[in-house]
């Protein structure tokens, strides 16, 4: 999370001038009334260069001046974040979401124009002496957190063969390991044009902050769909599977609802009939249901298939 500083552009003062100097012309208001400055946010797929930068300033204004002329209006302050990033600004309790790459939105408004002597001019009083104070604009503190905006999201506990999984069905070359939490950070991987992300592995516990995985459950809540692996190889695949899916009611964020399909790996490692009472108290209903080894490579191809053909429908 990145805690940034914003200010909006603040609107100078309206301006005196001598109008007798210019009998014929009208000294113009400072920066036009309606004219606001904001700050935008506008989407990227990169980190940009700005990334470290934690305080940001709008330009301001440009005094009125002679000769009726408005002052010049201050720039908009653009600033690039990545795709998938959430902006929070706590004070005045409004979010935003950046899910597509161009989405823009207006943060803080700039200030309004001060009015200039010339504004306040009649037929009686020819050379006023009045203006306006420019309105200031608005500025506050922001948060940033960046979720991963993917097609496909590994789940699981520690271990169950997510990093090797990816690595099986796209270029990608997460790291690989015979422990638990080898997996530190999200992994992602391309498969035909879709993006799988391997997260790291979730615990009992995770969503009131157990473990590593309790960092990337909002990493899932931005998925299209989920691969839940569970690995044969435990005592009680079924209470594993339950755990996981606990947490993810707990967390919320509709997680529970998502699209999920159920992934037992390492079938090498079972017998026929321990896997046919598992299958059997599975809800194949509402899940699709792959047995797979990626050590012999059972299933895995028939498995690729399968989620390139539902993700291109899709």
């Amino acid at each position: 999370m990145r805690r940034l500083a914003m200010v909006a552009m603040v609107s100078l003062d309206g301006v005196m001038k001598n109008l007798s100097q210019w009998p014929d012309r009208l000294v113009a208001m400072v920066v036009g009334a309606e004219t606001l400055s904001c700050v935008l946010f506008v989407m990227l797929t990169y980190y940009p260069s700005t990334q470290e930068k934690k305080k940001f300033v709008a330009e301001n204004g440009e005094h009125g001046m002679s000769r009726s002329r408005f002052g010049k209006n201050g720039e908009d302050l653009i600033i690039d974040i990545p795709v998938g990033s959430i902006v929070t600004d706590s004070d005045r309790g409004r979010v935003y979401e950046f899910m597509t790459e161009g989405h823009e939105e207006k943060i803080f408004k700039g200030g309004g124009g001060g009015l200039g002597n010339e504004y306040f001019k009649s037929a009686t009083n020819r050379s006023p002496e009045q203006s306006t104070k420019g309105r200031k604009g608005e500025e506050g503190k922001l948060e940033v957190t960046l979720s991963l905006v993917v097609d496909v999201g590994l789940i699981g506990m520690p271990n169950a063969g997510k990093s090797t999984l990816l690595n099986t069905l796209t270029n990608a070359h997460s790291r690989i390991g015979d422990y638990p939490f080898t997996t530190l950070e999200p992994h992602l991987g391309d498969l035909h044009g879709h993006i799988l992300a391997d997260i790291p592995g979730l615990i009992e516990g995770a969503s009131e902050g157990r473990g590593l995985g309790h960092t990337f459950l909002r990493h899932i809540t931005h998925t299209k769909m989920i691969l839940h692996l569970v690995s044969l190889e435990e005592k009680d695949v079924l209470l594993r599977y339950k755990t996981i899916r606990d947490e993810l009611k707990r967390y919320g964020s509709d997680l529970e609802n998502k699209e999920e399909w159920i992934i037992f790996t390492k079938k090498d490692l079972i017998n026929k009939d321990d896997l046919e009472l598992i299958e059997n108290n599975i809800d194949k209903i509402a899940n699709r249901v792959f047995v797979i080894s990626t050590k012999t490579g059972e299933n895995v191809k028939e498995l690729q298939d399968a989620l390139v053909q539902h993700l291109r429908q899709s």
